[in-house]
């Protein structure tokens, strides 16, 4: 079973139409669907739309499906697809369950292209720019506030590469949050898969894979506290001298380890 529903100029014409029916910049569009900017356009161009977003493209254009786009059977959840993931992991669903790892899976993935895309992006910019300089970034809406003029090209890089191997170390049997960088990657990890869960739960549930909204707090049930959010997202004021602060986001401060 394919990963991706096969596109065409066709397709990506009607897209782009009804785009400009709704009135909404390719900026709005993607946002309302969970891509990239750069991945709209090559859906607006005939390229290829993976299943685990083309839920998201049709909520951004209010379709129902896809225009001639019937064959459901194409659509059906297939657990093999995600196992068979350089992502997947035993650990994560052994001790969380099948929604905690698909959200690994997905939500790395997302991640990890709209890393890429703000990377691009940056590179063509002045040293020292930040992701509030860039037109438009998926990201940035979930970082923490206090720091966002320090989400440099360095800092978004490390962050990938954080990702990258929070990925590998899962798919071989660990986990590890031994940052406040590796606690923030796991949480935009989840964060960025919940829109695709949930417009994926009817067929996850038809997969026999029961849907629970409670799947969403399977990352601070292995963290073990929600400090991360208290901290960084409560709209505290942190001086330098507090662990979360972004000086600090690099350092090893935390032991928290689980292997298979």
């Amino acid at each position: 079973m394919q990963r991706s529903i096969k596109s065409s100029k066709e397709l990506g014409a009607q897209i782009k139409r009804r785009r400009q029916e709704l009135g909404l910049t390719i900026e709005e569009a993607a946002s309302k669907a969970g891509v990239g900017t750069k991945t709209w356009f090559r859906y607006e161009d005939g390229e290829s739309i993976r299943k685990d977003k083309f839920k998201g493209v049709c909520r951004a254009l209010n379709w129902k499906n896809l225009p001639e786009y019937q064959a459901e059977e194409d659509l059906q959840f297939c657990l093999e697809e995600y196992t068979k993931h350089k992502a997947w992991s035993q650990y994560i669903q052994n001790q969380f369950g099948d929604l905690a790892a698909i959200s690994f899976v997905i939500g790395s993935d997302l991640l990890l292209d709209w890393l890429q895309e703000d990377l691009a992006g940056l590179a063509s910019m002045p040293k020292g720019s930040h992701l509030g300089q860039l037109e438009f970034s998926c990201l940035a809406p979930s970082l923490p506030k206090q720091f966002f003029m320090q989400y440099d090209y360095d800092f978004l890089y490390r962050l990938r590469a954080t990702v990258l191997r929070l990925r590998q170390s899962a798919h071989k049997g660990a986990l590890e949050a031994k940052s406040v960088l590796d606690e923030l990657a796991l949480y935009l990890i989840s964060e960025q898969s919940q829109d695709a869960i949930e417009c994926m739960a009817s067929s996850l549930e038809s997969a026999g894979i029961p849907y629970d909204s409670e799947w969403k707090n399977w990352v601070f049930d292995f963290l073990g506290d929600m400090d991360l959010m208290i901290c960084l997202y409560d709209d505290a004021y942190l001086t330098n001298d507090h662990i979360y602060h972004f000086e600090h986001w690099p350092e090893k401060q935390f032991w928290k380890e689980s292997s298979i």
